[in-house]
């Protein structure tokens, strides 16, 4: 199974624009996620993996303390839903201007032992125009899978980063694996 650490990193990176903190408090914190979910305690009951009954002591505030693991479950949701316009004007803005992908993992390709461009651990900071940027973006969001998205990665970042935009290096096949860390800027 490959972890959607790409996902992660877009996902990241939109709701970097939230303007307004986070409401404090637990109650507080899931009568927003149930409003986000459409006023469903159920689907919030499925989204942290509590029972509906557990959401609903939690809207009337009969439960102020959750549990470490629900408290995180709970942030982790409400952030992924927390001021979606400003989280798609952000996306919309990277679809236009680029983004900047940063990422560590065996970035290279099939050299000479020994060689400076074999694959190995690297660390990349990758400027993707618009076009490329775009493409991604649109993946993104049409929930294709981890690997896919992986391969979509390493195709922008074989192109702008090897081969220079297309001014060397053509036809060279560009491995890109064990992903460390990744970050991206919007």
């Amino acid at each position: 199974m490959v972890v959607d650490i790409i996902g992660d990193a877009i996902d990241r990176a939109a709701q970097q624009e939230a303007h307004r903190p986070l409401p404090q408090g637990a109650p507080a914190r899931m009568r927003h996620l149930v409003a986000a979910l459409g006023g469903s305690t159920r689907a919030a009951a499925e989204a942290l993996g509590i029972s509906q009954r557990t959401v609903q002591r939690y809207v009337r505030d009969q439960i102020r303390r959750p549990t470490p693991a629900v408290a995180a479950a709970l942030e982790t949701e409400l952030r992924r839903r927390w001021q979606p316009g400003l989280q798609r004007r952000a996306i919309t803005r990277a679809k236009q201007n680029g983004l900047t992908i940063e990422a560590r993992a065996s970035f290279g390709y099939d050299a000479p032992g020994g060689s400076t461009d074999e694959a190995r651990m690297r660390l990349i900071t990758q400027y993707i125009p618009p076009s490329d940027a775009a493409r991604l973006l649109d993946a993104h969001q049409r929930g294709v899978s981890a690997a896919e998205m992986q391969k979509k990665v390493a195709e922008a970042l074989a192109f702008h980063y090897f081969r220079d935009g297309g001014r060397r290096a053509h036809g060279l096949a560009v491995e890109f694996s064990h992903i460390d860390y990744m970050d991206v800027e919007l």
